[in-house]
């Protein structure tokens, strides 16, 4: 005969944990698909995060801008220092021979030369001192000894000069790659945010960009066209031939630059030769602290840390080379907090 109990009824205990994990998934899902639609950020929110990220981007290119022109005179001076020993190790050399020639001479004819004790001496210039007093020495001797021990003070001198500054040239170097990568990394954050814009929002942006760049050239060219110098003229000048040259971090023209690359690459094209960083290039000059009395082709700083610089364009506007994904165009001096000029 069949069985008829009745089914098992779950425990209490279990149905309010099974009641407890529903509602909590549940719960769960209607908070993800609220939260869903703010996870995207607006095309205004985009554009301020990437333009901080641009100019902390900057504030490291100018620091590997400096690194780089440190390492570039440290090569130099090595080069010059090594050049030095060499030409002095030879010349060290050519008086040792001269002292040798004269204690070989003198060994011939039955003597022998005080020179020879010297070179056999660990320290010579007690010997020297010794043997001077003694008159042991010839006025002649005396001389070639006095020139073999300038010569060993000079090169010893040079000699850990050079070892000094490749010590350095080997610090400079790491902070090169740090800058480097510091730069890399803040571009490609701000290229990642660029990338969540729909093909409309980068459009927008570009379209914004743009329309501001024209009226700042307008509103440039239409204002006073006085000069600083006939120097500032022609730097001026050289940078507007070059305008529309894309930014690129590091680079110092002709076909793209960024800011202190732009002004000091247009300076050189007017004869002259400026620093190669923004914070030096603040000091090239005079300043002028009032934006009134600013003239055209007057160097314009920026920023509390002085990280950026471009040209004074005339009726407050700029020329400058203003940071990745754009162009050296013309912006109002307003857009940037501005700290002084330079009139070079």
């Amino acid at each position: 005969m069949a069985s008829h109990r009745r089914p098992k009824q779950p425990s209490r205990t279990r149905v309010t944990v099974l009641t407890t994990a529903a509602a909590a998934a549940v719960a769960l899902s209607a908070n993800a698909a609220n939260a869903a639609p703010s996870e995207k950020p607006s095309k205004d929110e985009v554009k301020s995060k990437v333009d901080k990220l641009y100019e902390d981007a900057e504030k490291a290119t100018e620091k590997l801008n400096g690194a780089e022109e440190k390492q570039d005179k440290l090569e130099k001076q090595i080069a010059d220092l090594q050049d030095n020993v060499a030409r002095g190790q030879d010349e060290l050399n050519a008086l040792r021979d001269g002292l040798g020639s004269m204690a070989s001479a003198q060994y011939r004819t039955g003597g022998i030369d005080p020179s020879v004790a010297l070179f056999l001496s660990s320290d010579p210039d007690n010997y020297l001192d010794q043997a001077s007093a003694m008159d042991q020495l010839s006025s002649q001797q005396v001389e070639a000894l006095k020139k073999v021990q300038e010569k060993q003070r000079s090169l010893a001198q040079q000699r850990q000069e050079a070892s000094e500054k490749l010590e350095d040239l080997a610090d400079t170097r790491t902070e090169l790659a740090k800058q480097k990568k510091a730069v890399q990394g803040k571009l490609a954050s701000a290229q990642k945010l660029l990338n969540s814009l729909t093909a409309a929002e980068k459009a927008a942006l570009d379209a914004e960009q743009d329309r501001a760049s024209r009226d700042s050239q307008r509103s440039a060219l239409s204002g006073s066209t006085k000069a600083a110098s006939g120097r500032a003229s022609s730097a001026y000048a050289a940078a507007q031939s070059v305008i529309g040259s894309p930014y690129v971090y590091g680079a110092s023209g002709p076909s793209s630059f960024d800011c202190s690359g732009l002004t000091s690459w247009a300076y050189a094209q007017a004869g002259m030769a400026i620093p190669r960083t923004s914070q030096a290039q603040a000091n090239a000059g005079t300043r002028i602290y009032s934006q009134s009395e600013l003239q055209v082709g007057d160097l314009v700083i920026f920023y509390g840390d002085l990280h950026h610089v471009g040209f004074y364009a005339g009726n407050g506007q700029v020329l400058h080379a203003p940071r990745t994904g754009t162009v050296v165009r013309y912006e109002s001096i307003n857009n940037m907090p501005f700290q002084f000029g330079v009139r070079i």
